[in-house]
């Protein structure tokens, strides 16, 4: 049976960046790096969320046309309003749909899959999932 897959620690450093500690910056973006390339993954399902939560991150500062996450973290609602007609999707949709779009695009499945030893459709069946939940934790911080 395998571990839950939670982020608590990495949705606290971004939560303290967001609320304006310039200490954890640099550790944020090395961890993100990590992410990207699932070097610290302790399962095939940890790596899908490891690679989720660096898409999302990217796609936030994308989304905002900013890359200061405390900056982010202050927009006020009519700024999200905004950035929602512009883009012609909310946040929470935007992110999750870019996660399964990058998924999909580049054979995650089948990366992960040959890396960890799974059946493909054991990946593809929690994708879905794997996004709505990263983009939760994202959101919940930004809130």
């Amino acid at each position: 049976m395998e571990s839950p897959i939670e982020f608590s620690s990495f949705y606290r450093l971004l939560n303290s960046v967001k609320e304006g500690d310039e200490s954890q910056k640099e550790l944020l973006e090395a961890e993100l790096q990590k992410y990207k390339n699932g070097d610290l993954a302790s399962s095939h399902l940890h790596e899908l969320g490891q690679l989720f939560l660096f898409i999302g991150v990217s796609e936030i500062y994308k989304y905002t046309n900013e890359e200061d996450f405390n900056v982010i973290g202050n927009f006020s609602k009519e700024q999200w309003e905004a950035l929602s007609d512009e883009k012609e999707s909310g946040l929470p949709q935007y992110l999750a749909n870019k996660m399964i779009k990058f998924s999909k695009n580049n054979n995650i499945a089948k990366k992960i899959s040959e890396k960890w030893k799974k059946p493909q459709r054991e990946i593809n069946k929690h994708t879905t999932q794997m996004a709505r939940y990263i983009t939760e934790g994202l959101i919940d911080v930004l809130e």
